[in-house]
């Protein structure tokens, strides 16, 4: 039976705070969406920042949206019955190959077809994700594929979505520690890169890489519809309270950590209290476009006083 079952939103911090000290063995339905959210917004932050400072972020939609197209064709392929059953291996190949494809065809048209980058990522995410929509309703009808894919699914999370989660978490902290020089540089000034001999174009490609390979370990939970806000949330939060590369790593992923962890909790108690099966996925999103605008109206209502007082200061004479 889940130990969370009949609890409420501070009923829910006794029980997981009971049993992290009690060092229980066994892992509860509610702690798996929990440890899988918090591994999902850990690596989409630490991601996430690089793409905000590089201005990417519709790349990364369009990487996020394209991702169907390359998970019904290792669906059909394999011959899965489910999503949650295809193998990891088949999702990697799938995410890499999508990545490539949209970042080739992006540039293609932007430098080839004369289009600006903007036009030429609309015009390849929608033309790939429409293809994709169209083999989810020729072939994966009884699959329930669709429905995992665009809305997510985080009851149906288990055991085997940690380890990748955190496998993925780990690659993306190996490689952003292993090349933070290298990512800076190409975010801030990608002419000092290229003069310096640091390749724009590779750093760009790896960071589309890694944006499939999160953008995996994501739909699982929240689907395709919210997988930007994953990425862009959180670093967005982090740079209105800083401007500084190595604390708005750390403010956007704990950021993306205390809104996994409110979420959950917020799920149980409404399902609790109310009854209602909330998505914990839209509970975390919505979590965090509030902690957002929260944030921007405090800081607007600040300086707005500062401005008052500064106009009401009289001048005393000479």
């Amino acid at each position: 039976m889940n130990p969370y079952t009949g609890t409420d939103f501070f009923s829910f911090f006794g029980v997981l705070f009971s049993r992290l000290f009690s060092w229980s063995s066994s892992i509860a339905t509610d702690e798996i969406q929990l440890l899988v959210l918090i591994g999902v917004g850990l690596s989409s932050a630490l991601i996430g920042t690089f793409l905000v400072l590089k201005q990417m972020t519709m790349l990364a939609n369009s990487l996020s949206h394209t991702l169907l197209l390359g998970i019904v064709a290792a669906y059909l392929i394999t011959g899965s019955g489910l999503v949650g059953s295809l193998g990891l291996t088949s999702l990697l190949i799938a995410s890499l190959i999508t990545a490539l494809c949209t970042s080739l065809l992006t540039q293609f048209l932007t430098g080839s077809g004369k289009l600006q980058e903007d036009a030429s990522i609309g015009i390849v995410f929608t033309t790939l994700f429409a293809i994709g929509v169209v083999l989810v309703t020729l072939f994966t009808r009884n699959a329930h594929i669709g429905t995992e894919m665009v809305m997510g699914n985080s009851d149906a999370l288990h055991v085997d979505d940690i380890w990748l989660t955190y496998a993925v978490l780990l690659l993306n902290g190996a490689l952003i520690t292993l090349f933070f020089k290298e990512f800076k540089i190409t975010a801030f000034d990608p002419g000092l890169a290229r003069s310096s001999g640091i390749s724009t174009n590779f750093f760009n490609y790896l960071l589309m890489i890694l944006i499939a390979l999160t953008a995996i370990v994501v739909f699982r939970a929240v689907g395709l519809v919210l997988v930007l806000a994953f990425f862009v949330g959180p670093p967005l939060i982090a740079r209105e309270l800083t401007h500084r590369l190595a604390p708005l790593l750390f403010i956007s992923m704990g950021t993306a950590a205390v809104c996994a962890l409110l979420s959950v909790a917020l799920s149980r108690h409404v399902l609790t209290v109310y009854q209602a099966p909330f998505s914990t996925g839209a509970i975390l999103v919505t979590l965090i476009g509030l902690f957002y605008f929260t944030l921007i109206l405090i800081k607007r209502l600040y300086k707005r006083g500062l401005m008052k007082k500064s106009v009401s200061v009289t001048i005393p004479n000479n």
